[in-house]
């Protein structure tokens, strides 16, 4: 057996962090233009040793990951209490990094600039930024497929990414490094959150010590940490008696991106049953936490200055492709075997996989409500499920369930399914942000020899979800 304890844990992840992050200055997802002189293009020869210094201290992050892991569920000597300062090991080196496995974030400043200067967000791409404008530099390092696509995100955080390009004057570096601070914020709401429903470290080691959360949202600087931080903080505060603010926590995660919906049904189960039940505790929740959650929205778009534009770009994500999509890779496949154009067999196919994603979080929404699966878990399981079944698919947007997951279930089979996903989803893109074929190998490999450890050790059950307080009589005060 791999004799690594706790600080050898800690350090060799630590190692293997400041690897990816050297590597990255080679091999990382550079700007075109104004990344000089930190974040410079390189030569293929540097570039190819960076990917592979990136992609040996990859690989040292996630076995250190996945032993601490192991370490935490057998409940070794010496393990308690240590998750919060590996986690500062690990994500520390990453923090200087130039972008990570994805341009994403330039798209952010440049949508940052196009509102500041009064562009229509929601109308345009970033392409609509020429020379000479601000945000213009990111603009021309953002990747093709989204430079003339309108930013499908909420207007809450449109003003963040506005307000990171007023404060840097639109340049690259200091640009992408500030947004990075709010990607390392969104984290500590994610730590604060997941240890608030009080399974310890085991919980932290599923949820925010992922290598998968660490890659992409401190090294990528992507917005779904944010997303998943503001919602889980929603969710607990709903667990907690305060709905009220927790659907107010969930709508600005909505303001951010809108998957993040999913938790007003679930926060909508707690207020249901805590009236009491029956019709008139269904309609509450069904109302009521999507009202308080409404008006945020509608508050934030207001207050954006970018209107109400967001509710109808939440579908162009889905025309562009992504191999990882389950249903438009089935859509595309059969389009092409029984017609010329196989573009309406995949919408077609895309619809029905959302109708099915839809299915499957009411009837989890309903389990719920009869107390026969724990609300969190089904809240993540039923967005695994909306990630499942979507028509664009992203390695990092498992992470919304995930987080949901493992804040109450790290420990149980689920968890480790999702331990070994995240484990491979992780080597699917490379430090560049592409995708190339042996990206996907790779991934294979560590979904095989996951399946193999998964047989072999099933970890013993943890304490059992989070009992919800048995529902109030009707009448009950639902106030926070």
């Amino acid at each position: 057996m791999w004799a690594v304890n706790a600080s050898g844990c800690r350090w060799l992840g630590a190692g293997g962090a400041l690897a990816v992050t050297a590597g990255g200055y080679a091999a990382g997802a550079l700007p075109v233009l104004g990344g000089d002189p930190l974040w410079t293009p390189r030569a293929t020869g540097p570039q190819t040793a960076g990917a592979v210094l990136a992609a040996l201290g990859l690989t040292l992050l996630v076995l250190a990951w996945w032993r601490y892991g192991v370490l935490l569920a057998r409940g070794a000597a010496g393990i308690a209490g240590g998750a919060l300062g590996t986690l500062a090991a690990w994500a520390g080196p990453l923090l200087l990094a130039p972008p990570l496995h994805s341009a994403d974030v330039y798209s952010y400043v440049a949508q940052g600039a196009m509102v500041l200067e009064g562009h229509d967000v929601y109308g345009a791409g970033p392409s609509v930024l020429g020379p000479g404008d601000l945000g213009a530099d990111a603009a021309a390092s953002v990747g093709g497929n989204w430079t003339d696509t309108p930013a499908p995100y909420g207007p809450a955080f449109l003003l963040l990414a506005e307000a990171a390009v007023r404060l840097t004057g639109g340049s690259v570096v200091p640009a992408v490094l500030l947004l990075r601070l709010l990607a390392v914020g969104s984290v500590a709401l994610i730590v604060w959150a997941v240890r608030g429903f009080g399974r310890g470290d085991g919980a932290l080691w599923l949820a925010a010590l992922n290598p998968l959360l660490l890659v992409h949202v401190v090294g990528g600087v992507h917005n779904d940490g944010l997303t998943a931080g503001l919602m889980l903080a929603g969710v607990l505060l709903a667990v907690r008696g305060r709905w009220v603010w927790g659907s107010v926590l969930v709508g600005c995660a909505v303001m951010v991106k809108t998957p993040a919906a999913v938790a007003l049904l679930f926060i909508g189960v707690l207020v249901a049953r805590r009236a009491g039940g029956g019709a008139r505790g269904i309609a509450k929740g069904l109302v009521l936490p999507g009202a308080v959650a409404g008006a945020v929205a509608a508050g934030a778009s207001l207050l954006a200055g970018t209107g109400f534009g967001w509710l109808g770009t939440q579908s162009v994500a889905g025309a562009i492709h992504t191999p990882l999509s389950l249903t438009s890779d089935l859509g595309l496949a059969l389009g092409t075997l029984l017609a010329d154009d196989p573009g309406p067999v995949k919408a077609v196919v895309q619809r029905l996989g959302l109708l099915a994603a839809a299915a499957l979080i009411a009837a989890l929404a309903w389990r719920a409500y009869r107390g026969r699966t724990d609300s969190v878990l089904a809240l993540g399981f039923s967005l695994l499920a909306l990630v499942a079944l979507s028509p664009m698919v992203q390695p990092w947007y498992p992470l919304w369930g995930t987080v949901a997951v493992a804040a109450v279930a790290w420990h149980s089979r689920a968890g480790q399914v999702l331990a070994v996903l995240s484990a491979a989803l992780v080597y699917e893109t490379q430090p560049s942000g592409h995708t190339p074929w042996y990206g996907f190998a790779a991934a294979g490999l560590v979904l095989a020899l996951g399946a193999v450890w998964l047989r072999r050790e099933r970890w013993p059950s943890a304490r059992a979800p989070l009992p919800e307080k048995a529902p109030a009589r009707n009448g009950a005060r639902l106030e926070p």
